[in-house]
């Protein structure tokens, strides 16, 4: 079976964790002792129900406030698909722990309330989608129940959301009324919508296809570690290991080295200790080379006839994820996968309007949880993918040098 990771996201009590916990409660993904322990922390509930939202909201101050903080993951799985879900807080100033949980998502879940239709939040996080290329939408417009299973309540939030999803890019968008709360169209289709004929949201994540990471993309492969055995007795050589972040590497292909820039050829390629002929993404491998070169962590093994980018003046878009305000002139480290460089903020653009999507001022410094356009200088190139064109090496952080805290989710731009 596949595997589909995806993440719930949306504004302040939409039912994202109810959302999740219906899934796995009707899926019948949840084992006994865990069921027990769900019923023993409802019975302080008036209404007697089970709180499904209990599943993930797993921190003692979630439980106490009722509400998502951290994202909180969870695995089940269908005969037809294996499921990895991420589930994102609402408030707003949690929202650099969406981008976490999103960044490696292959669809996102969009909840929003049919009583108050699309909201700021459902605006950011549908920005921040498009911002991190996710191609595949569900608008899950919950809570149908407290409007009647209203169509015209429905169809005004399909309506709005479209103009929405036009403007950002998002051309792969799915609306699908549900109640998490009563399992509407969570699992089994309901019948209180009967104006409603497409799939119920379980039938939809397990048909939706997902992107094969080795089809169609160019190659790329960065270095996490060398391998250099000094044991008396055995070959000396030196193995290059890492992770296919992207499409195929086959042995005999003429491959660059990069920032060094010196062209080569794969002489041998391992996984898992067996030599192969070829290794494709996402695989762990040891790749050989056949010169003798000086490749050390971060640097980029790639194909010569497909090279990305190496620069150091670099074009981003940056989700401020800091509760002090980026400056023009502030320095960071900036880590792409394994390889980290000193960064200095050169300029910034413009930032993005969450309201009314429009580009206005940047000012003097950004806030917390804003999208601003900005320029980087790197004290050493970088080699790398337009983020639209690859997204392992199209992406990277803004670490502060002195706590060593994740600031900026960074999306390389052409």
């Amino acid at each position: 079976m596949d595997l589909l990771r995806f993440i719930t996201a949306g504004s302040v009590d939409d039912g994202k964790s109810t959302l999740i916990g219906r899934l796995l409660y009707d899926s019948k993904s949840i084992l006994a002792d865990q069921l027990e322990a769900l019923e023993r922390s409802s019975r302080r509930r008036e209404d007697g129900q089970v709180d499904l939202a209990l599943l993930t909201d797993g921190l003692r101050a979630e439980r106490e406030q009722g509400i998502t903080i951290d994202v909180a993951y969870r695995y089940f799985s269908t005969p037809r698909r294996k499921f990895i879900i991420a589930d994102a807080p609402g408030h707003i100033q949690y929202t650099r722990n969406m981008i976490t949980g999103a960044s490696h998502a292959d669809l996102v879940v969009i909840l929003v309330d049919a009583r108050h239709g699309v909201v700021e939040q459902t605006r950011r996080h549908s920005i921040i989608a498009s911002l991190l290329r996710i191609a595949r939408v569900v608008v899950a417009v919950n809570k149908m129940d407290l409007v009647g299973f209203d169509e015209g309540a429905y169809g005004r939030i399909v309506d709005d959301y479209r103009e929405v999803a036009s403007r950002l890019g998002l051309t792969d968008v799915t609306f699908i009324p549900i109640s998490a709360l009563r399992g509407d169209n969570i699992v089994e289709a309901s019948t209180s919508m009967p104006w409603y004929d497409g799939p119920s949201l379980l039938r939809h994540l397990e048909e939706v296809q997902i992107p094969d990471p080795a089809a169609g993309a160019l190659p790329r492969f960065q270095v996490q570690y060398v391998i250099r055995p000094q044991t008396a007795g055995l070959p000396d050589y030196r193995g290059y290991a890492g992770r296919i972040s992207a499409g195929v590497y086959r042995k005999g292909d003429a491959v660059t080295v990069l920032p060094l820039n010196a062209e080569t050829r794969i002489a041998r390629i391992e996984v898992a200790g067996h030599e192969v002929e070829e290794a494709w993404a996402p695989q762990s491998v040891v790749i050989h080379l056949a010169e003798d070169l000086d490749v050390g962590r971060g640097d980029a093994i790639v194909p010569s006839s497909n090279l990305p980018r190496v620069a150091q003046e670099l074009d981003v878009m940056l989700c401020w994820m800091d509760e002090r305000p980026l400056r023009v002139g502030n320095r960071y480290l900036l880590q792409q996968g394994s390889r980290t460089v000193r960064a200095v903020v050169r300029s910034l653009d413009h930032r993005l309007d969450v309201n009314t999507l429009e580009r206005l001022p940047a000012g003097e410094a950004v806030a917390l949880n804003e999208v601003v356009r900005a320029m980087l200088r790197t004290a050493a190139p970088l080699a790398y993918d337009p983020f639209a064109e690859g997204a392992a090496t199209g992406s990277a952080i803004l670490i502060d040098e002195t706590g060593n805290g994740t600031v900026a989710a960074v999306l390389l731009q052409p």
